[in-house]
C-alpha cells in the first residue's frame, strides 16, 4: 500500500532509471479522479495498445475515444522506447479485476504467476483496478506477431522498475492486464514471468544500470613466474608476475591487483603450497584497496597442510565499487616458512560505469 507518486517524483524516478521521458502537455492534471479514488496504489499494470501504423497512439492514450474517455494509462511507451506521460492519477486502463490477484500483488506472495483471475469489469466480485495500479500502455498491435523492439522492451522494464523502486516494491508488484481480468489477453508477444525476472534484475542494480543483458565479460589470467617463500605471521599480497591475458588492462605485470572498480568479477585462484606441515594452515582472502591503502577484507579460506604439496582452488566473486581495487592475500600460520609453488588466477570481469 502506498500513496501515489507526485508528478515531479514520477518524472524523477523515470529519468533516474534511464528512461527517455516525454511529458505530454497537460498530463499533470489529466486524470479521472472525479470518478473515483486514486490510491492507495499497489502495483504497475502492463498493456498493449492494439494499434498499428498510422495511429497517433500517444494522442489516443491521452484523450481516449468515444467509448472510453482518457487518460487510458499513466503513460504510453512507444516502439522507439520513449515513455510519454499521459495521465497523473486515476486512468481508464485496468477496470475491474480479481481481489485474490490484488491481495497476492499487495503481499508479493505468489510464485511464478499470480493466482488465476476469475473476475472482470462488471462481474459480481470485481474490484476497481483503476484506483490501485499505475498503467503502461505499450504500442503494439497485440496480435502476438507484432515485434517488441529492444529499445521499447527496455523502456517498459525500466519504467516499471522506476515505479517499483520509488515505492520500495519488488518485481511481483508488476502484472499484465491478462493476469487481472479474465476478459483480457494483453500483453501478447512476451511472457509476464520473464518480464518480472527482468524487472527483478533491474531492481537488483542501482537505478539506471540495467540494460537487459550483461555486456561481454573481459578475461583475466595471471600467475606467478616462479615459486617464492611465504614467511609466517603476516598477510602478504600475491604478486602476479606472469600476465597471460588481461583484457581489462587493470593489472600491470609484477603487480598484485587483478581487478579495479567499478566492476563485477567471478573466477578462481588455484594455489599450490609446498612445505606446509600436516595440519598447519595458510589462510587466503580477498582484500580491497584504495590506491595503496588497505580498506576492507573479505571472508577467509583455509589451506590445510597434507605433509607434501597442498592444493586448493578458491572462489573469487565480488562487486567492486569505484576507486577500489582487489588483491589476494595469504597468511601462513605454519611454524616454518613455506613455499608458494604456484598461483594461477582466472576471472571474468564485467566493467561497470
Amino acid at each position: 500500500m502506498a500513496t501515489p507518486l507526485t508528478a515531479p517524483r514520477l518524472v524523477a524516478a523515470l529519468k533516474a532509471e534511464g528512461c527517455a521521458v516525454h511529458e505530454v502537455g497537460g498530463w499533470r492534471t489529466n486524470n479521472r479522479n472525479h470518478k473515483g479514488p486514486w490510491g492507495p496504489v499497489h502495483g504497475v499494470m502492463i498493456h498493449h495498445t492494439v494499434t498499428g501504423p498510422g495511429t497517433d497512439v500517444v494522442e489516443l492514450i491521452y484523450h481516449g475515444h468515444s467509448a472510453l474517455p482518457g487518460p487510458l494509462a499513466t503513460g504510453c511507451i512507444t516502439k522507439d522506447g520513449v515513455v510519454h506521460l499521459t495521465g497523473n492519477g486515476r486512468a481508464n486502463h485496468a477496470g475491474g479485476g480479481d481481489g485474490d490477484v490484488l491481495n497476492a500483488v499487495i503481499g508479493e506472495s505468489y510464485g511464478t504467476y499470480p493466482p488465476a483471475t476469475h473476475e472482470h469489469d462488471g462481474s459480481a466480485g470485481a474490484v476497481d483496478g483503476n484506483a490501485r495500479f499505475y498503467g503502461w500502455e505499450c504500442e503494439n498491435k497485440g496480435d502476438g506477431k507484432d515485434p517488441w523492439p529492444r529499445e521499447q522492451y527496455l523502456a517498459m522494464v525500466k519504467a516499471t522498475a522506476a515505479v517499483c523502486r520509488a515505492h520500495g516494491w519488488g518485481h511481483k508488484s508488476a502484472i499484465g492486464h491478462l493476469e487481472w481480468s479474465d476478459w483480457k489477453v494483453d500483453p501478447r508477444g512476451f511472457d509476464m514471468a520473464g518480464f518480472r525476472r527482468d524487472v527483478a534484475d533491474a531492481l537488483a542494480l542501482p537505478a539506471g544500470r540495467w540494460e537487459g543483458e550483461d555486456p561481454m565479460p573481459q578475461y583475466v589470467n595471471l600467475g606467478v613466474a616462479g615459486e617464492y617463500e611465504l614467511a609466517p605471521g603476516a598477510w602478504d599480497s600475491i604478486e602476479f608476475t606472469t600476465e597471460w591475458t588481461d583484457e581489462t588492462g587493470h593489472h600491470a605485470t609484477g603487480g598484485s591487483v587483478f581487478a579495479r572498480g567499478p566492476a563485477r568479477f567471478s573466477g578462481t585462484v588455484s594455489l599450490q603450497i609446498d612445505g606446509l606441515p600436516t595440519g598447519a594452515v595458510v589462510q587466503a582472502r580477498m582484500s580491497e584497496y584504495a590506491g595503496d591503502e588497505h580498506r576492507a577484507d573479505h571472508p577467509i579460506h583455509e589451506i590445510t597442510g597434507t605433509g607434501g604439496g597442498s592444493f586448493v582452488v578458491l572462489p573469487l566473486t565480488k562487486r567492486l565499487a569505484s576507486g577500489r581495487s582487489m588483491r589476494v592475500r595469504l597468511l601462513s600460520q605454519a611454524p616454518v616458512p613455506v613455499t608458494v609453488a604456484n598461483a594461477v588466477l582466472t576471472v571474468l570481469v564485467w566493467k561497470e560505469t
